[in-house]
């Protein structure tokens, strides 16, 4: 059924008609209404109203008019662009037309537009016009402006314009604020005059051309003004300004200040820009203490941050540099005794987070030699038993031209900070009620001082054998107690978990810290080890000895917990794959003391892999079993690329993976994977053997084997129908043609290629015919391979005789031939995939 007009069109219509029909209904409606009210009504005649337009039946509705200008809103444009011009015009009279007049009429003039403007307003808001009344006062305000610009002309010209402009701001800001309080109905003179008190202390010490502190001096002293009016002013337009003015001229103050209390060399020379600072803090806490509650923690904050700075300044100057960190780090711990103080509770919220953040600063400034510690080992990857380092533990770590005296105290600041929060959080409910309502944290943050106290503890403990610059030996062996000690911890916590116990909120927080330091710590001291061969086998002894301790301390607490979780099983994997890999380095390193050459250590490597088919045969089905086994096959790659070099140990050690392979496909739960790597291994080896040998005609070698293997197949397929095409003949025939099709694409005669393309065609013909997938696809990649090898030559001779346009123009029209068929191409992809899944 076709809809004339469509639906959506014919839904609009019906829309639009009803919406007339309530319209209609309307207007009746009230008609009917008003004839009531005149039926009712004795007397003469009512007029009637006009009727109203009755609409069609089916009309549109009546689209609403625009809305018209609010009136309140077209009269302050007015009012403005009246004011702005009247602003303009008196510029211009002072400025260009006041030498045309005498001193009577100049005086007159402007004292009587002045007086005019300024007693205007207060009739105008008698008569509740208070918009206009806003536009005189505002224009009252620009002629008080310019009634001092002349008053200096006339009267003063030779004085200084700084320190006149200073008075005139100080006498503008009274009278502005005592006609704002006079006339109470206007809202713009008080906050003008807030505005215009920001400027005569600053243009007083720019006239006397003060120093950076009587800057800052002039500065505060404003924001103390300021401070008081945002405190007890009664209008918030007043209140916001002097917020805004607060926060200009205090934050210009402090910082100019800070600047100068850093830059002292003594202690007499910090203590004046020290007084400054705490008088900055005494104002931010005098507004804090009757701000709302967000602006109450920001004055505390500043007030802390400021408080710290004076006094650690004065302190800092007389110090070593090295030291000047923990000296603003102890005052700012210092800074929480004020906590207690009467200052009310976001105040104090604002202290105590002036605290933290100078111990952030302070953490974070010793952070750089942390990084360098962790970090500095890597560059004994290419040093490898070079000799121990004779500089100490900064020559180990490549860190010699590092300034240590300025980084010295980086353990110290971390340490004393670890030790802070350990504190914390071991005596928490007594710091809370010492406290007071000032602090209120979360259930959840002890359990994060707790694991910020360990990473903070560990790492001042890494970073202090560089900072003393003690001996390498003295360095590794630190290094590796350390890592040994978070290794416990990890551990202990890890099996806390299994059991569902928690001690205070620390399992979580603390178990990651310690998992995550003992993999930074282990890598760290393994790479340092690589110096010495003495330290390298100590260290990776140990290693080895606590990673195996660690997997089986986890597989106990897996075994006997009642809900072991994934992270401990993850963990047991990885501590059970990390001691394989310190036994591979013990084993190259074993053939690097014996003076072996890379490819004859290479069998020796083997070694480890064999270790993990037979405990992965221990094993069985244990959860760490298959970590353990991939771990091992791959320790077998760097043997491999050990061997590399040489040929027949190449040949050895592949056969070797191979037994090893084939070892583990004798469980059930590995053969599908390690039967076919088994067999992939010793072709490997075979064709390696054969390369070695100089074997030019490896059919010779391959094809009794490819016989003997499809003779196998064959019999199989017999006995068992249902087995597979790869697995009967896979292996077979793969043993001749990939040998095959090497010695085809090296040789430069015609016969070998030849030979090989009919053997493919005939095995991939017998493959289509039987419906067998593996003749089949191993036989047309042969196929295909070959003929890529005898036609490139004709390929290349071609494309370069053909003009170089001709390449993207075909690679063009092959695109947008398969994407003009691409639904038809991947129809043809699908059918062919299931013709290949069907067959055997």
């Amino acid at each position: 059924m076709e809809h004339l007009p469509p639906p959506a069109e014919e839904l609009a219509l019906l829309d639009r008609e009803l919406a007339g029909l309530d319209l209609r209904r309307s207007q009746l409606l009230h008609r009917r209404a008003w004839l009531l009210n005149a039926l009712r009504t004795p007397g003469p005649p009512i007029t009637a109203p006009p009727a109203p337009a009755f609409a069609a039946p089916f009309a549109a509705p009546a689209r609403p008019t625009a809305a018209g200008v609010r009136t309140g809103g077209a009269q302050n444009v007015l009012l403005t662009l009246g004011g702005l011009l009247l602003t303009v015009a008196a510029i211009a009279f002072t400025l260009v037309s006041w030498g045309q007049m005498g001193i009577s009429g100049r005086t007159a003039v402007l004292a009587t537009l002045t007086l005019a403007a300024l007693a205007a307003p207060a009739a105008l808001l008698r008569r509740g016009l208070a918009s206009t009344a806003e536009a005189l006062a505002a224009l009252a305000s620009v002629l008080m402006v310019l009634d001092a610009f002349a008053l200096h002309e006339l009267a003063a010209p030779g004085t200084g314009a700084l320190g006149f402009a200073a008075t005139a701001a100080a006498v503008l800001s009274v009278l502005w604020a005592a006609y704002g309080l006079l006339l109470g109905g206007l809202r713009l003179p008080l906050p003008a005059s807030v505005l215009c008190a920001q400027l005569p202390l600053l243009l007083w010490a720019c006239a006397e051309r003060a120093d950076a502190l009587v800057f800052s001096a002039a500065l505060l002293a404003t924001a103390a003004l300021d401070c008081a009016i945002a405190v007890r002013g009664k209008r918030v337009a007043v209140r916001v300004t002097a917020c805004a003015a607060l926060c200009a001229t205090g934050g210009a103050g402090l910082l100019i200040a800070l600047g100068r209390s850093l830059a002292a060399d003594a202690p007499s020379g910090a203590v004046p820009s020290g007084a400054l600072l705490l008088a900055g803090a005494a104002i931010a806490l005098s507004g804090a203490r009757r701000a709302p509650a967000a602006a109450a923690v920001a004055g505390g904050l500043v007030a802390g941050l400021a408080a710290v700075a004076a006094v650690a300044s004065v302190v800092a100057a007389g110090v070593p540099g090295g030291w000047v960190v923990p000296v603003y780090l102890l005052c700012g711990g210092a800074l929480l005794a004020a906590v207690r103080a009467p200052l009310g509770r976001p105040a104090g919220r604002g202290l105590a987070w002036a605290s933290g953040a100078v111990t952030a600063a302070s953490v974070l400034f010793s952070l750089p030699p942390v990084a360098v510690s962790l970090v500095g080992p890597v560059s004994r990857l290419g040093r490898v038993w070079t000799d121990a380092p004779r500089d100490g533990a900064r020559g180990a770590l490549g860190a010699t031209g590092l300034p240590w005296t300025e980084l010295g105290a980086a353990p110290v600041i971390l340490l004393v900070v670890a030790g802070a929060l350990a504190a914390a959080y071991r005596w928490w409910e007594t710091a809370l009620r010492w406290a007071g309502p000032a602090l209120s944290p979360g259930p959840s943050v002890r359990g994060a001082v707790g694991a910020v106290a360990a990473a903070l503890g560990w790492a001042g403990i890494t970073v202090l054998p560089a900072a003393l610059d003690v001996s390498y030996a003295a360095t590794v062996a630190a290094q590796l107690v350390l890592t040994v000690g978070v290794f416990a911890v990890a551990v202990g916590g890890l099996r806390q978990s299994t059991t569902g116990v928690s001690v205070g909120g620390l399992r979580h927080g603390t178990t990651g810290v310690a998992l995550t330091a003992s993999v930074c710590g282990a890598v760290d001291v393994a790479l340092l080890s690589l110096a010495s061969e003495a330290a390298t086998y100590a260290v990776f002894g140990a290693l080895l000895v606590l990673c195996a301790v660690a997997a089986v301390a986890l597989d106990a607490s897996v075994a006997g917990g009642p809900r072991p979780g994934r992270v401990v099983r993850a963990a047991q994997a990885v501590a059970a794959c990390a001691a394989v890999g310190c036994a591979v380095v013990l084993t190259v390193a074993c053939g690097a003391s014996l003076g072996l050459a890379a490819h004859r250590a290479a069998p020796l490597v083997l070694a480890v892999p064999a270790l993990t088919v037979l405990l992965g045969a221990r094993l069985k089905a244990h959860a760490v079993a298959l970590p353990v086994e991939l771990a091992g096959g791959a320790a077998a790659v760097p043997a491999i690329g050990m061997a590399a070099g040489d040929l027949p140990f190449l040949a050895l050690v592949l056969s070797l993976c191979a037994v090893q392979a084939a070892g583990t496909a004798l469980r059930p739960e590995r053969r599908p994977v390690a039967g076919y790597l088994a067999t992939v291994l010793f072709l490997a080896a075979a064709w390696v053997r054969l390369s070695a040998s100089g074997v030019s005609s490896p059919e010779a070698y391959t094809l009794p084997v490819t016989v003997a293997a499809l003779v196998i197949g064959a019999l199989r397929r017999r006995r068992d129908p249902a087995a597979s095409s790869w697995t009967a003949y896979g292996a077979g025939l793969a043993a001749t043609l990939v040998p095959s099709l090497f010695a085809a694409w090296a040789d430069p005669h015609w016969l070998r290629p030849l030979l090989l393309g009919a053997a493919a065609l005939v095995i991939t013909l017998a493959g289509a015919r039987w419906r067998l997938q593996a003749l089949l696809v191993l036989g047309g990649a042969a196929l295909a391979l070959d003929a890529v090898h005898e036609l490139a030559p004709y390929v290349v001779q071609v494309v370069g005789a053909l003009p170089r346009w001709v390449a993207p123009a075909l690679a063009g029209v092959v695109l947008l031939a398969v994407g003009a068929t691409y639904e038809k191409r991947l129809r043809d992809a699908r059918r062919l995939r299931s013709v290949l899944g069907r067959m055997r």
